[in-house]
């Protein structure tokens, strides 16, 4: 198995994974950005929550799911 096959079925593998735990990756994201915003004395946090609005975006849609939220 050459390493491409290898990291298109780990990629396949993270895909199902998001589509099938949504709302575990949106808990993850909403965690890494309060402690981010918390390390940055709540400075930044407009930013910081649109960051992790987008990324949270980002993942539904690559993991294929259609979650609201």
């Amino acid at each position: 198995m050459a390493l491409s096959d290898k990291f298109n079925e780990l990629k396949d593998k993270a895909k199902d994974a998001v589509g099938q735990h949504g709302d575990k990756v949106d808990d993850g994201v909403d965690k890494a950005g309060q402690f981010v915003d918390e390390k940055t004395g709540n400075k930044h946090s407009d930013q910081i929550n649109q960051g992790a609005d987008k990324a949270k975006e980002g993942l539904r849609n690559w993991g294929g799911g259609e979650q609201q939220q």
